[in-house]
């Protein structure tokens, strides 16, 4: 099942937004990437997007991303967006969809978790669609190990549960969202970005 990026499309002016306009069907041609905006909109929140099917398969998550396992994220599922996504950092001008500063807040790649009765990895795009996902998260810089995405039972609203998993990489004392601001892409945190690009 390959994603598309037509509602994505749909929602921007590429003449005023530099934004990726791209079509999705793409894929990093490598192990599957993750990687997470934050993103000062009408509210500030983090951007959790997963490849799949050759797009970034997307979750707003209000409060951002915890590596304590105790902690139950809401994500609301958003459209699909580009592949050249992943690499996007600036301020989409006023009066675009989503106005306001963005900045690559933690990337990698991921390896999926998931398996069949018969030992068999579970493909991404099935696991998206029966509202259950486990992957495990290598590479970031603030971020790593287990995760798990779960869809409640309000599928109209797209409401999931982004948790971590409770192993080595788990730690309920860290708090990267408040202690660790800084775009790994950049080094300028979401302010600075706002103040340059705006």
């Amino acid at each position: 099942m390959s994603g598309t990026t037509k509602e994505y499309r749909d929602r921007r002016d590429f003449r005023k937004t530099a934004e990726p306009a791209g079509d999705g069907g793409g894929g990093s041609g490598g192990d599957p990437i993750w990687v997470i905006h934050e993103h000062d909109a009408s509210s500030r929140h983090f951007d959790f997007r997963l490849e799949v099917g050759g797009v970034l398969k997307s979750w707003a998550v209000p409060k951002g991303p915890s590596t304590d396992p105790a902690d139950k994220r809401l994500a609301l599922a958003t459209e699909d967006h580009p592949m050249g996504y992943a690499d996007f950092e600036g301020v989409i001008p006023e009066g675009e969809y989503g106005a306001g500063p963005v900045i690559v807040w933690d990337r990698g790649t991921y390896a999926n978790l998931a398996e069949d009765d018969e030992g068999d990895p579970v493909p991404m795009a099935d696991q998206v669609a029966n509202g259950h996902v486990t992957i495990r998260l290598e590479g970031g810089c603030k971020l790593a190990g287990g995760y798990a995405l779960t869809r409640m039972d309000n599928r109209e609203e797209e409401m999931w549960l982004l948790v971590k998993m409770d192993d080595a990489e788990a730690d309920a004392r860290r708090n990267p969202v408040s202690t660790e601001p800084e775009s790994v892409l950049s080094g300028r945190t979401i302010e600075q970005i706002a103040e340059q690009e705006g």
